[in-house]
């Protein structure tokens, strides 16, 4: 396989997607994004698809907000089995997609596509992809676990948020802006009585998150925190001890200031390396329906590190 290290544009799939089909191999999976070209999927994907005897390829596509739509349409007409959605687009494709699981429709977000007789179907395999990772990291699950959440109210946060409260935990949310918060617990008690009253919206003043994490065993960011290099943690210093357990969805190559604060408190600590690999492995599985080569991937992932999904 000769693998592209090209970020193609969006009306590269118009047409039927002749530059993909001359691809060797052609390419029938992509990521679209924006930014894109600093993706780890392609290599991590590509690798699988080696593994696995598939004679296709996996892409960059830059997708601009306006150009999705057109981009998600033309994917059929270009032989595309399916593709991955990173920032901005998880939220935005809701709507634009035929069928949708439903727990993706309450994670407000859909970060996997795959094309079947010309139809769309929509999954988000962050939140399952986050369970396997917490699990691989700490052996152990989030059953019963007082789980706080820092800025769980869209995005992955939002995934692992709901995912949390189909595992069993009770996980609360801290945002900057609590109204989205309070929205999505709204939204989980009308919606879902079965979890009715357990998710818990929290601001992020200093006094709020001390308090909380008085009695929180798992600490999650799912906040953009940490993707620069001199980002400060979400967390203000001296409220971690060495009881918790903190997870770090960034994947950035190194620590970020969160992990500082875990290791120097002691608690036990992990970044976003195995989310990001878990995800890819459930989207695998999805677009193929037969198991992914996880080892493979993980392989794919560990040489480029410092790189994000």
């Amino acid at each position: 396989m000769s693998e592209s290290r090209e970020v193609f544009a969006a009306q590269d799939l118009s047409e039927g997607g002749e530059i993909f089909r001359r691809l060797n191999p052609p390419a029938r999976l992509a990521i679209f994004g924006d930014p894109v070209a600093h993706s780890a999927s392609p290599p991590m994907h590509n690798a699988a698809l080696r593994e696995q005897h598939h004679k296709l390829q996996y892409v960059r596509i830059l997708v601009k907000p306006e150009e999705l739509s057109e981009a998600l349409r033309n994917l059929s007409s270009a032989d595309f089995i399916g593709t991955s959605l990173t920032i901005p687009h998880k939220q935005a494709a809701l709507a634009l997609i035929d069928e949708i699981t439903p727990e993706a429709k309450l994670m407000g977000a859909i970060n996997t596509v795959a094309v079947r007789d010309g139809k769309l179907h929509g999954y988000n395999t962050d939140g399952l992809g986050f369970v396997a990772a917490f699990h691989e990291e700490f052996s152990t699950g989030l059953r019963d676990k007082n789980i706080l959440i820092l800025g769980g109210a869209g995005g992955a946060g939002r995934a692992i948020a709901v995912q949390c409260l189909i595992e069993g935990g009770i996980p609360s949310i801290a945002n900057r802006n609590k109204s989205k918060g309070d929205l999505l617990k709204a939204l989980i008690d009308q919606e879902w009585d079965d979890y009715a009253g357990i998710l818990k919206s929290l601001d992020m003043s200093q006094e709020t998150l001390a308090a909380a994490l008085k009695s929180t065993e798992v600490i999650i960011n799912a906040t953009p925190l940490g993707m620069k290099a001199d980002d400060s943690s979400p967390l203000p210093d001296g409220l971690l001890n060495a009881d918790h357990i903190v997870y770090d969805t960034i994947y950035s190559g190194g620590e970020t200031a969160l992990l500082r604060q875990a290791l120097f408190a002691g608690a036990k600590c992990a970044n976003g390396f195995s989310m990001l690999l878990h995800q890819g492995v459930l989207q695998n599985a999805i677009w193929f329906g037969e198991p992914a080569p996880l080892e493979t991937m993980r392989i794919a992932l560990t040489s480029l590190k410092g790189t994000t999904s």
